[in-house]
């Protein structure tokens, strides 16, 4: 049997392959997703972070989900196309984000031994908001990445999970380079709308 420690560092392992591949818009992506999310279902079920554990159980339905909302829009180069959401609409998913947040918060306080059940739920919410973005294929998703990787960084840390923490400091560097690399991708596919609308 691997030890606690051998398994976080094989699920740390896919997270990041996993995120560069999503940064390169690669469907491949999700066979290292579906990898990470049962090891860190175990993960954070052992060190008491119900809310994460959770997660990974949603996580797990997403990548399925998210598999076949990137096979309808790849473009010719076999790459996802990038969709931006309006200022209006990001904020109304933010706003019924708190909301769950609060829900969830109270619920993890009241009814379980959950540790740091506020912080834990905050990642626990913008996460499920974020990889539902990523299927749909929003470019507001890195945003709510970036947010998850600050708040987790500290949290498992305080846990003593480092070599998660060390993982999600790399997620928010390479969330960052994500979001500017579909910034590219999307100002590239409206230029592209606009060439074809003046020739015509």
């Amino acid at each position: 049997m691997l030890g606690s420690s051998a398994i976080e560092l094989i699920a740390v392992f896919c997270g990041f392959i996993n995120v560069v591949l999503i940064i390169r818009r690669s469907i491949w992506n999700y066979l290292f997703g579906f990898i990470m999310v049962i090891l860190y279902a175990k993960i954070f079920y052992d060190y008491q972070l119900y809310s994460d554990s959770i997660l990974q159980v949603y996580f797990f339905f997403m990548q399925i989900y998210g598999v076949a909302c990137w096979l309808q829009g790849k473009s010719d180069d076999g790459k996802i196309q990038v969709v931006s959401l309006s200022s209006k609409v990001f904020s109304q998913y933010l706003f019924f984000g708190v909301i769950a947040w609060l829900t969830w918060s109270y619920a993890m306080h009241v009814w379980t031994d959950a540790s740091y059940p506020y912080w834990d739920s905050a990642i626990a919410v913008l996460s499920i908001l974020a990889q539902f973005f990523l299927s749909r294929r929003y470019l507001q998703n890195w945003y709510l990445w970036i947010a998850v990787d600050l708040l987790a960084i500290a949290l498992f840390a305080v846990k003593g999970l480092m070599p998660t923490a060390a993982l999600y400091f790399v997620f928010l560097i390479l969330a960052s380079i994500g979001l500017i690399s579909w910034q590219r991708k999307h100002l590239k596919q409206q230029n592209d709308l606009a060439k074809v609308a003046s020739s015509d």
